[in-house]
């Protein structure tokens, strides 16, 4: 099953007898930070302007727990998911395509989660909402009719705090934020800077071309070669609270490597003083 669809895919099969569920997952980093930050509302967003017959699902607020010792976007609820994404029309026997505004970090989440809560058939547009050569719609789509979606998790293999520092001993554990914040130089948004010990820099902008696409398979394969997979290598990825991370596990997914979500991430990690942290360049 592939993992993402093209928007010229995606417009013909929003033309076909029966087009999958569209979810509009349209999000900012900005939204999770606090001081001075300017609020960005991803329902504006969706009601300026949408691929025609989307449902706007909130990431805050459906695909994650309050932020709280377990980070700043815990795993939310499974019943409370599930009702989320049956209000949003998702039934199990019914693909999903999920998109945000280009960068695929928001668009993954959702993939992710439904992947991990057992969906069969989730795909991420590739490029995201700029990749899309259609008419757009305004305003609020009318409510679907509701799905039938019933989430069974543990499809996917998902890390804890513990499980992530075991795995950056004896596997390879990625860091997906921007190098900067792996080496501890800036932290904008957590208490602490700097990475967990064993980690590897792995910013989530390399996984795409310079139009927000996906690169070709072969490409993704290489780049995770060079940052240390090797064939029966366990890898883990986590990034700020488990957004962009959810991206690198896409990309890995697109290069044939499984790999496992520290949903925590470095916003669970940091907020525990008992944590060692490392700070500076790639060990590698």
């Amino acid at each position: 099953m592939k993992a993402i669809i093209t928007a010229s895919e995606l417009a013909s099969e929003l033309a076909g007898a029966r087009p999958p569920t569209l979810l509009d997952i349209r999000w900012q980093l900005s939204t999770a930070t606090a001081a001075g930050a300017a609020p960005f509302d991803g329902r504006a967003e969706y009601a300026a302007g949408h691929v025609p017959g989307a449902v706007f699902v909130d990431l805050d607020t459906d695909l994650a727990d309050p932020p709280g010792p377990a980070g700043r976007h815990p795993l939310p609820g499974i019943e409370r998911f599930g009702a989320a994404m049956r209000a949003a029309g998702v039934s199990s026997d019914r693909p999903v395509v999920v998109y945000d505004g280009g960068q695929g970090w928001a668009a993954a989440r959702a993939w992710w989660l439904l992947r991990f809560a057992g969906h069969p058939d989730v795909r991420v547009l590739d490029g995201g909402l700029s990749a899309w050569e259609g008419s757009l719609a305004s305003g609020i789509e009318t409510a679907p009719e509701p799905g039938d979606f019933r989430p069974a998790p543990g499809a996917l293999p998902l890390l804890d705090a513990d499980g992530a520092a075991a795995l950056a001993r004896t596997g390879l554990l990625l860091d997906a934020r921007a190098g900067e914040r792996y080496r501890g130089e800036v932290e904008p948004i957590d208490p602490v800077g700097g990475h967990i010990p064993g980690a590897v820099s792995a910013p989530t902008a390399q996984n795409l071309t310079e139009t927000g696409h996906f690169l070709p398979q072969e490409e993704l394969a290489e780049r995770f070669k060079a940052l240390g997979v090797t064939e029966g290598t366990e890898v883990g990825v986590y990034c700020g609270s488990g957004v962009s991370a959810a991206q690198q596990v896409l990309a890995l997914t697109l290069a044939g490597i499984p790999a496992a979500l520290y949903v925590g991430s470095w916003s669970e990690w940091s907020s525990d003083s008992n944590r060692p942290v490392a700070v500076g360049p790639d060990p590698q």
